[in-house]
């Protein structure tokens, strides 16, 4: 009797093993489905290459950047970087597009609103970081767009537009001229106006919230964020009214409901992100500078003064220049040009100067005007992700020839030195469609101990070259750098 009853207390455990291992199994296999639970997103009909959106993020990123100010701060720049790259590390492998530069930036302005291009290029105003009233809401605005950069709905809504994408967006008005050069004020403002990029339709909207809850929940924030800060615009908004973010993200309060359904879906850290250190200090940081204008300010400025937001304002102070056919020679007499405290060159002293945010153009009277320089040079610094000096110089100067057809590589890349560091030299060539004239641009580069890359770009008519050399030569040998 005993024997028998335990056999059969050993069967009926053997059978309650099996129950609880298969229920064990059951659990495995379900819990993927949790996951698997959250809306469908598909990419949209898309036309266009990846080259195409990382062209035109690059190009219009360019002038962006000439028409507002970006915040020039070591400590924000890397902090908004820094959260930028965590965002991106966690982009579902179907959205990854390795060819994209996903690069953060910081308008200063005061509007909260954040905006990005395709390819990557991301800015985010300072107003939106001083109302975050944690990190959780400001990487939801940046996970956000980060959706619609993975999902390419820039070049999407040109595809569904069925438009020329060059059409669309203005480009051949936008790049024509010389080196770098081009009326930007007007055409960027019509971008903006016609927002292609930026006034998405209520499906990519709802595509973009649904991707970046899921971006959010893994890289170990909140996507509940991402509708605070819907909530967070309301309270800080003047009567209640949310302003939307460049007027692409209608209905705050229905999204905050969508995303916040969309969480439940979402396996979300019991102790996500919220208000780390560094956060605290950038966003105190950005509340203690002068108060910022808005976007609409600066532009009105820019408008009634010939300045825009960034230091100089080069870009419509340049504008305002006239071509001459009879445009003095260089100078023999210097002066020091200095950048803070880590670089200073000499440059011919009838040369006028025009600082932008990351680089300073220096020209004589009659050589700068709305499509650019004829004579002259700039020294600026360029953000790349190449160590290497050769990939970098590589990178920057196809980035010239892509936004001025008319010039060409003439030379090989040749070794040289800029204070004593490895430095690059090369020349473009081509027929200036301001001068008529057959241009030469001289470019040097050489790597900052941050990993950004400096140029030195010298513009001259072949004729005047022998002259203007001399002149660039000298401004190389002069630079002093203190990085």
């Amino acid at each position: 009797m005993v024997c028998l009853a335990e056999g059969g207390h050993m069967k009926a455990m053997i059978r309650s093993r099996s129950i609880v291992a298969a229920f064990t199994a059951w659990l495995v296999l379900m819990a993927p489905m949790a996951a698997l639970a959250q809306t469908q997103v598909d990419l949209p009909k898309n036309k266009y290459k990846i080259e195409d959106d990382i062209r035109l993020g690059n190009e219009v990123s360019q002038k962006v950047e000439r028409e507002f100010p970006i915040v020039n701060d070591r400590e924000a720049s890397n902090y908004i970087q820094n959260v930028g790259d965590r965002l991106v590390d966690a982009i579902p492998n179907e959205f990854r597009h390795p060819e994209f530069d996903y690069r953060f930036k910081i308008v200063n302005a005061s509007d909260i609103n954040a905006f990005a291009l395709p390819g990557g290029p991301m800015y985010v105003n300072r107003g939106m970081i001083e109302a975050a009233k944690n990190e959780g809401e400001m990487a939801g605005v940046m996970a956000h767009e980060i959706g619609h950069v993975a999902l390419r709905h820039g070049t999407a809504q040109a595809t569904k537009q069925s438009n020329p994408l060059n059409q669309i967006l203005g480009i051949g008005a936008i790049l024509g001229g010389a080196i770098l050069g081009g009326s930007v004020g007007a055409q960027l403002g019509a971008i903006f106006a016609a927002g292609y990029f930026l006034r998405y339709s209520r499906e990519y909207e709802r595509q973009a919230d649904i991707l970046g809850a899921r971006i959010l929940a893994d890289s170990g924030y909140d996507p509940r964020d991402l509708a605070n800060m819907f909530r967070t615009i309301n309270e800080k908004s003047e009567g209640g009214r949310a302003p939307e973010w460049l007027s692409s993200h209608p209905d705050p309060s229905k999204r905050y409901e969508t995303i916040n359904r969309e969480a439940e879906l979402l396996r979300v850290s019991e102790n996500p992100i919220k208000l780390t250190r560094q956060f605290l200090s950038v966003q105190q940081k950005l509340r203690n500078m002068p108060p910022a204008r808005t976007l609409k300010e600066i532009q009105e400025n820019a408008a009634n003064s010939g300045n825009t937001g960034n230091q100089g304002g080069s870009g419509n102070a340049m504008a305002n220049g006239r071509y001459s056919r009879n445009v003095p020679y260089p100078s023999s007499r210097t002066r020091i040009y200095s950048s803070g405290n880590w670089i200073q060159f000499r440059v011919p002293q009838n040369w006028v100067e025009f600082e932008n945010q990351s680089d300073v153009w220096f020209a004589p009277e009659g050589a700068y005007g709305n499509q650019g320089i004829t004579h002259g040079a700039l020294v600026g610094v360029n953000r790349t992700n190449q160590r290497d000096l050769s990939r970098a110089t590589q990178e920057y100067v196809n980035s010239i020839l892509q936004a001025n057809s008319y010039l060409r590589r003439t030379t090989n890349y040749s070794r040289t030195y800029i204070d004593g560091r490895s430095a690059y030299a090369v020349i473009l060539a081509g027929r200036s469609p301001v001068t008529g004239q057959t241009e030469y641009a001289l470019i040097y580069t050489t790597m900052l101990r941050n990993g950004e890359l400096l140029y030195v770009v010298g513009v001259a008519p072949q004729s005047q070259s022998n002259t203007y050399n001399r002149s660039f030569n000298n401004l190389v040998r002069s630079i002093q750098l203190r990085d």
